[in-house]
């Protein structure tokens, strides 16, 4: 999501970035290109005059046209106001020591029922006791939707079979939640394909007789200014303390993450970024401006490492890396780990500057990629991996046909693991920042040149080697190899007797 957008935008200022000289003239071309990237994007109308008057008004200013960048300058004005169109936001649910109710409300095929079990996901990961409550008797099969859910995520559903009237079954659950020391009720209501009268009527109904102490909408980002429409007429009913907004992974233009809180006053408190049920964030317009600019989002990152990452492997990898250990095996489970976080081009994204690699891996299929790396590591030896130098021409054949590629392709992943484990030893003795920095190095030069190989960095001793020494150490080499051929041969008499 938010493609269009960010190239629309970084298009503009492109455009004022190759002036010589900018002038108030210069600015306000760059402004319309700006506006039409928001357009374009779906932006509500009247939002994207409120927000265009507030950044011309900054822009035009007489401190922004004479500094050193002024392009720099109206990146920062941009970034500024798309925080203020989409925040402040408050991402609490508020909940309280007694039984806390939470409505959710939204029209069919928004993704309600789902985010209902993502919402009692996060509310089980707080250290609360969620209660979900199938209060959809309109939908065929939404129920058992609900009940299917609750069984993959170890949480209680209320449901009464056949029951007819939504106000009775969800002040049973309330009764319920409290009789059985259950803390939060989440009310799954029922949607329908459009906004109507009826809809409404029973929603109040609930409302006025459960009395909820949140009332969430749930929108499809990708209807566009449809979400916005509804979150208005919803808003009117109910009085809405929040939306969520789904399929934020999509690929919809953006306009209505940017329309909802200035259209409605409501603001956007989570979004779902994908099936999976851990796959609901807090919103932070903070971070999502970050993104729609092309800024990445680190500390969504970071987060999502800390949460999928197995911690006690990453310990021990980073105390193999310390060491100046790095084999295949290693790498085999960082490809692993790797793979926890979603597709490649979302990662990349999430990076500061390297949000432009997403294009190069838009025709490319990265994860396939990666799994045929983990099938040829997989089809190896556990000797072949610690010590990927002793495969020779045999041993390349057998191990491609166990893979199912072609043996070039395992001769080529050998040569640049070799390179691989270099870099890696060097980044092991940095912080984060730094690791982040080297990714953003290494991204910049394949984003140059797409079809370059990583090419092994030079280590230096620190000294020129005399002619005595380089003879020693050839000696010490030769001595090395020479073991090692001889393990070889008494492994494979072993294994004959």
């Amino acid at each position: 999501m938010f493609e269009s957008l960010h190239e629309g935008l970084m298009s503009a200022i492109r455009t004022l970035r190759g002036r010589g000289k900018l002038t108030e003239a210069n600015m306000r071309d760059g402004l319309r290109l700006v506006q039409q990237a928001l357009l374009e994007a779906d932006v509500s109308l009247p939002v994207v005059k409120d927000f265009m008057a507030r950044v011309t008004e900054q822009a035009l200013g007489e401190r922004v046209l004479k500094t050193l960048d002024p392009t720099q300058q109206l990146v920062g004005i941009v970034h500024r106001e798309l925080i203020n169109l989409m925040g402040p936001v408050d991402t609490s649910l508020h909940l309280h020591p007694g039984v806390t109710v939470l409505m959710m409300c939204g029209l069919q095929g928004s993704g309600k029922t789902t985010t209902c079990g993502k919402l009692g996901r996060l509310i089980a990961k707080r250290g609360r006791k969620p209660m979900l409550v199938a209060a959809d008797l309109q939908r065929p099969a939404a129920v058992e939707q609900l009940q299917t859910l609750g069984q993959q995520l170890d949480i209680p559903v209320y449901a009464e079979p056949g029951a007819q009237d939504p106000v009775a079954v969800c002040q049973n659950a309330v009764k319920h939640a409290r009789d059985n020391q259950l803390d939060v009720v989440v009310l799954d209501t029922a949607g329908r394909l459009h906004i109507d009268r009826e809809l409404m009527d029973q929603l109040a109904r609930i409302d006025r007789r459960v009395q909820p102490h949140q009332v969430y909408l749930v929108v499809d980002a990708m209807t566009g200014q449809d979400a916005v429409h509804s979150a208005k007429a919803f808003n009117e009913a109910l009085e809405l303390d929040g939306v969520i907004m789904t399929k934020l992974d999509g690929d919809a233009r953006g306009g209505a993450a940017l329309s909802v809180k200035h259209v409605t006053g409501v603001p956007i408190k989570f979004v779902g970024t994908g099936e999976h049920l851990d796959e609901l964030d807090e919103f932070n317009p903070e971070r999502m401006a970050g993104r729609i600019l092309g800024m990445g989002d680190i500390v969504s990152l970071v987060r999502t490492a800390q949460e999928k990452f197995d911690q006690e492997e990453m310990q021990r990898q980073q105390e193999r890396l310390m060491k100046g250990q790095f084999t295949l095996e290693d790498f085999r489970k960082m490809l692993g780990q790797v793979g926890k976080l979603g597709p490649l081009n979302k990662v990349l994204g999430l990076i500061p500057g390297l949000g432009g690699m997403t294009d190069m891996l838009q025709n490319a299929d990265a994860e396939g990629e990666m799994v045929r790396l983990g099938g040829i590591i997989d089809s190896m030896t556990p000797e072949e991996r610690r010590n990927p130098k002793i495969i020779d021409q045999s041993r390349r054949r057998r191990i491609s046909a166990g893979a199912g590629v072609e043996p070039h392709e395992v001769n080529k992943l050998v040569k640049e693991f070799d390179t691989m484990a270099g870099l890696m030893k060097q980044m092991s003795g940095m912080n984060f920042l730094g690791r982040i920095k080297a990714a953003q190095q290494l991204g910049h030069t394949l984003m140059k040149n797409p079809n370059a190989t990583l090419a092994k960095p030079k280590i230096g001793t620190g000294k020129r080697l005399t002619s005595a020494e380089k003879a020693r150490l050839k000696k010490e080499r030769e001595r090395e190899l020479r073991r090692k051929k001889r393990e070889e041969r008494e492994k494979k008499r072993n294994e004959k007797n």
